[in-house]
């Protein structure tokens, strides 16, 4: 069994051994330089021996009395089953030399340290129980691009409504869960066909652009490659770099190849820089091109559509991880918001290397979608403690009755050493 403790709760043990046997201060420092090599907030507990030799049995209370004490942020575990694996079906039971399998709790990936990036991820349409998952398999972020409802707007009121949900209430919900949110604003192009409404959306746009945790001006693209769609594409990319943010690109379903490479030319009419977009929703007619023209080629795992996280796991391999990002595109349709956990899972299993599976599933999506200023590696590896009393426009995610989680602040190792 394994589990995840403070390195508060550590620290605060060995300054008590240290005064109980009067260590001198050389043994003091080779301690706390010990636990500085274990991590600032990560330790891991194995069963010891008996006094007879044999393996010691933690008991199955072990986490949860870890869990009460005060310090400690999080605890995970796990262990052995009886079950048996095999490699093949075929392999008779009786056979005992089977792969051992241990189980684990759900948030360890999370505990140890495992952290995705979800840069496409329609959160608007999500439950908190999603959050949750998201957090327990190490989302550790996500990004939401602006999109269409399922149906078309019909004024400028509802598309000012849902800009502001998303940079305000969504933010607020997604933190409460250990996650943080950023976003994409954007005219998309199955709605620039609307003209009355894309004009009355382009005059808001700027004001939204500059708002707090925007990281990119997008969904932005053609769907059904018309004029209208044409002309308000050009118009965004003009004001992205008038608000030096990057574009996150949707390319059509239909005609993909084509609409694909139409915007991938529109962007370098307008001399938009390539490592500063995201060409998402490719496929392998489209990956080459994209990233031979210098661009992001972002993939959306997207349930018996768009792309499988097989298919994915063959394309890393093919390509290598470069300037590749990995998404959900989770919505309110059939997708699943660990899309993104599930395909490096599946990339570790089928031996892509440890560092390409990093680079796809975090590093990419944080280089490019980084360039805005607004997305730092500090908003998620030192974030304010999780308080649920907390009230946006006095709006709990809470229900009545229900126990809010409540995070003490967190102090660095820095704060504990022993003069």
């Amino acid at each position: 069994m394994r589990a995840s403790l403070s390195a508060l709760g550590i620290a605060i043990g060995v300054a008590a051994i240290v005064a109980v046997l009067g260590l001198s201060a050389s043994s003091q420092a080779g301690l706390l330089a010990e636990i500085d090599r274990l991590g600032t907030n990560l330790l891991t507990v194995t069963n010891g021996q008996t006094l007879f030799g044999k393996t010691a049995e933690l008991p199955t209370t072990a986490p949860a009395m870890i869990a009460r004490i005060a310090p400690v942020t999080q605890v995970e575990s796990t262990g052995t089953i009886s079950a048996n694996a095999y490699r093949s079906p075929y392999i008779p039971a009786i056979h005992t030399n089977a792969l051992s399998v241990q189980a684990a709790s759900l948030g360890l990936p999370a505990a140890a340290g495992t952290m995705f990036i979800d840069p496409h991820a329609h959160m608007i349409s999500r439950t908190t129980d999603d959050y949750e998952a998201m957090a327990r398999a190490g989302v550790v972020a996500v990004i939401e691009p602006s999109f269409w409802l399922g149906q078309p707007r019909t004024n400028l009121g509802s598309y000012v409504d849902y800009l502001s949900t998303i940079l305000g209430f969504e933010k607020f919900r997604a933190g409460q869960f250990g996650i943080r949110h950023y976003c994409c604003i954007g005219l998309n192009p199955k709605e620039a066909n609307n003209t009355a409404l894309a004009e009355a959306v382009l005059e808001v746009l700027p004001h939204f652009a500059v708002k707090e945790s925007v990281v990119a001006l997008g969904e932005l693209g053609y769907d059904e490659q018309t004029p209208e769609e044409d002309k308000y594409l050009r118009l965004q990319i003009d004001l992205a770099k008038e608000v030096d943010l990057p574009i996150m690109i949707h390319t059509p379903h239909r005609d993909k190849h084509r609409g694909t490479l139409r915007t991938m030319d529109v962007l370098a009419e307008h001399k938009f820089e390539p490592g500063r977009c995201v060409i998402d929703h490719n496929t392998e007619e489209t990956v080459r091109e994209v990233l031979d023209r210098g661009y992001f080629a972002g993939f959306s795992i997207y349930p018996h559509t768009k792309m499988g996280n097989e298919r994915m796991t063959e394309i890393v391999r093919q390509y290598g991880p470069e300037r590749i990002i990995t998404d959900s595109a989770c919505d309110w349709g059939v997708s699943d918001p660990l899309a993104v956990p599930k395909t490096a899972a599946l990339m570790a299993e089928r031996g892509i290397s440890a560092a390409a599976i990093r680079q796809v599933t975090y590093d990419n999506a944080l280089a490019v979608y980084g360039l805005s200023g607004s997305m730092k590696e500090a908003d998620w590896l030192d974030p304010a403690p999780i308080d649920q009393r907390t009230l946006f426009q006095g709006n709990s995610v809470l229900r009545g009755g229900q126990a809010p989680r409540i995070e003490a602040p967190r102090r660095s190792m820095s704060d504990l050493r022993i003069s």
